[in-house]
């Protein structure tokens, strides 16, 4: 047994053929099939459904002719917004310092999505604004966001989805349109 697991949450209800080194909780939830979860399942599990999502996002992303774009760069298309943004508003809806935020816009500008200006009213300014091809990139998106909702109601049933959903704008802040993922991940 692995000294990591202390021998009170020792291998009892755990089956013969999971390895010695699996803590006794672990083991036990990845078998469990009962509607009784463990808490930290289930931030695991939407977290694992986000990520589905958005990988399957941008490998559709790529094969549309934007191999290059990142999550990142989605969050960062969003917090530029459509009136445009500086590098330290991008930052700040962002929870990242201008510094990061100049570096993702520096990154947004050579792959064409973004690019800077002058402000009109203040000409220390350098307003981002997001440019033809980053609408094209937003609006690919949110095209095959709608493709990958359809494929899990097929998958889920879409009444089960509908109530997921549901379910889930009920426990969720009103303010669920948050940005500041890349900051509050501590990049």
């Amino acid at each position: 047994m692995s000294k990591d697991v202390p021998r009170d949450v020792a291998r009892k209800d755990v089956p013969a053929d999971v390895p010695e080194d699996v803590p006794a909780a672990a083991s036990k939830a990845a078998r469990r099939d009962d509607s009784r979860g463990y808490g930290f399942e289930l931030p695991l599990l939407l977290f694992g459904g986000f990520r589905s999502i958005i990988d399957d996002l941008h490998a559709e992303l790529a094969r549309r002719g934007h191999p290059d774009m990142r999550p990142a760069h989605g969050f960062a298309l969003q917090a530029i917004g459509p009136d445009g943004a500086t590098a330290t508003q991008a930052g700040r809806r962002l929870g990242i310092s201008k510094q990061a935020a100049g570096k993702t816009i520096d990154r947004l500008e050579e792959l064409g999505y973004v690019r800077r200006s002058g402000d009109d009213a203040d000409r220390r300014r350098k307003v981002v604004r997001i440019t033809p091809r980053g609408q094209e990139a937003l609006g690919l998106s949110a095209m095959i966001f709608d493709d990958i909702r359809a494929r899990w109601a097929g998958a889920l049933d879409p009444g089960r989805l509908a109530a997921l959903e549901a379910d889930l704008r009920t426990m969720v802040p009103s303010d669920t349109f948050r940005l500041d993922v890349p900051g509050w991940f501590g990049t």
